[in-house]
């Protein structure tokens, strides 16, 4: 009887020697005579014990990470076909602290299964939601949707089922479904971890939506950076497709949907909804003024419901489960769970998922373990590279939508960028307005004149030049942009710059003790 031992495909896991740790466990079976089976999972999101290797042994798996292809043949030495002790043993896999404290919903089987293989993604509740779906009407649907609370998991946080029901109730004899994969955001890493580790929770989501509101096809529009995620996408599309969880016919309801992967170019502003529409038609990525809104007049002119990766993945659950059981998670208007993304200057960066309500405290230290420096941690830029950066004494504002647009941030994607002490918040708002000239689409003059006209103020600010003046006029540039911008790129670029000036104002040389 083979021993099943799985190592992750996941991208990042790869990219610090999972396929080589693969291929060294299979050839020191062979070479041992012993009965393996490789199984290749997505990752626990773990990042720090990458490659982490996982056993079978009796009703549980045991962990050994980080493996390098060079220890794989201390590891048979030792027995860890058995779960021997071993320096790499980690225990129980699902009792390690950073996993066995998550709220894991979305993510519940990420990791968990073979990325591909439909019948494990049976076996763990899969396709519940979309047989259940299928049985009810499309109004039904939405009002499961909107009942569960559900907004939306990019950056405006839009009601889900407000969306969709906008898109039911549009006559039209073409509908789409319209998944935003252009995951652009610095920090951000989940959409992709989710569509390597488990992609049929994203087409099982995507089904839903289509029978929700009498679309027949989708499109996954994915950034051309993330190759392993295309290949995996569609091999899982023409498998589900075999079975009938897509086609002319899903799951015999006699309702038709399907969906197909698009490669971006990787434009950041291609993350915006209108820009990605223009992209999928085969046009320049640029921004679409509104109205009309894209749930009345999107992709190609008809009716389309556009919702990100992690928006998409949490469907499966909500009709599988039902409205009630996702919405006792969250806080306030806040429902449900987010995949938290922690990286920058931290000990154990990686995914953590749980409902709205836990604080960056609880995330940088209880998850995180502090500053991967030592040294204290500074600022947290929170929701991307156009999120606030916000220090020390914000770190115990419960994670809620409301209560982060109430202080002038945003939770958006779900990205947690940490710097330590040593950081300069001036370089980083500079930074910001340089993002913004470099990715402006350059429809609208506020962000594309304004965002270079920025960086040119901060650099007269830090230079000292006239500096009263400097900061009055970054202030109504800052204004005009958040005001004047045709999207949110241009809206949101104010927010980073506003946040360092506020909390950090030293590092642009602003003597505070003199203003006070």
């Amino acid at each position: 009887m083979s021993v099943i031992v799985y190592v992750p495909l996941d991208s990042s896991a790869c990219a610090l020697g999972a396929d080589a740790v693969a291929q060294a466990i299979a050839r020191e079976a062979e070479r041992r005579g012993l009965a393996v089976e490789l199984r290749r999972n997505g990752s626990r999101g773990m990042y720090w014990l990458e490659p982490l290797v996982e056993v079978v042994c009796g009703e549980q798996r045991l962990a050994y990470g980080p493996v390098t292809a060079e220890a794989v043949a201390g590891l048979f030495d030792a027995g860890f076909l058995s779960g021997a002790a071993h320096p790499l043993a980690l225990g129980p896999t699902e009792a390690i602290d950073f996993l066995a404290r998550q709220q894991r919903l979305t993510f519940a089987r990420v990791g968990v299964v073979d990325a591909l293989s439909i019948a494990e993604y049976v076996a763990h509740g899969g396709f519940v939601g979309l047989a259940r779906a299928s049985t009810m009407t499309p109004e039904a649907v939405v009002k499961e949707v909107t009942d569960a609370g559900l907004r939306g998991r990019g950056g405006a946080a839009f009601p889900t089922g407000i969306k969709w029901k906008t898109v039911l109730d549009t006559p039209a004899e073409q509908k789409y479904i319209a998944c935003n994969a252009d995951e652009g955001d610095s920090g951000t890493f989940s959409d992709r971890m989710l569509m390597e580790g488990d992609p049929y929770c994203l087409i099982e989501g995507m089904a839903i939506a289509g029978l929700a509101v009498g679309a027949t096809q989708g499109y996954i529009y994915l950034r051309s950076e993330y190759p392993r995620a295309l290949d995996i996408l569609e091999s899982a599309i023409r498998a589900a497709r075999e079975i009938g969880y897509l086609g002319s016919n899903v799951m015999g309801s006699g309702r038709a949907f399907d969906l197909e992967v698009r490669l971006g170019a990787g434009a950041y502003i291609c993350g915006e909804e209108t820009a990605m529409l223009e992209s999928l038609e085969g046009k320049r990525g640029i921004v679409r003024a509104k109205p009309p809104l894209p749930a009345i007049a999107g992709l190609f002119g008809q009716p389309t419901v556009i919702n990100n990766v992690i928006s998409l993945a949490s469907v499966p659950i909500i009709l599988a489960k039902g409205a009630a059981h996702y919405r006792d998670f969250g806080l306030g208007r806040s429902r449900g769970t987010l995949p938290f993304q922690l990286s920058g200057n931290l000990k154990r960066t990686g995914l953590v998922e749980l409902a709205f309500g836990v604080t960056l405290r609880e995330l940088l230290f209880d998850y995180a373990g502090g500053s991967a420096s030592g040294r204290p941690i500074r600022a947290v830029q929170v929701g991307g590279p156009l999120g606030a950066y916000l220090p020390e004494d914000q770190f115990d504002t419960p994670l809620d939508y409301e209560q982060y647009a109430a202080m002038g941030a945003m939770i958006g994607h779900g990205g947690i960028v940490a710097f330590d002490d040593s950081v300069d918040m001036a370089q980083m708002a500079r930074y910001a307005m340089e993002f913004c000239a470099v990715e402006s689409c350059g429809k609208c003059t506020p962000c594309r004149i304004g965002s270079t006209r920025g960086v040119e103020v901060i650099d007269r600010l830090l230079a000292g030049d006239d500096r009263g003046r400097q900061l009055a006029l970054l202030e109504s540039l800052c204004d005009t942009m958040e005001k004047g911008s045709l999207c949110a790129m241009g809206g949101m670029t104010p927010y980073p710059v506003r946040s360092a000036l506020k909390y950090f104002p030293r590092d642009f040389g602003i003597d505070t003790s003199r203003a006070a």
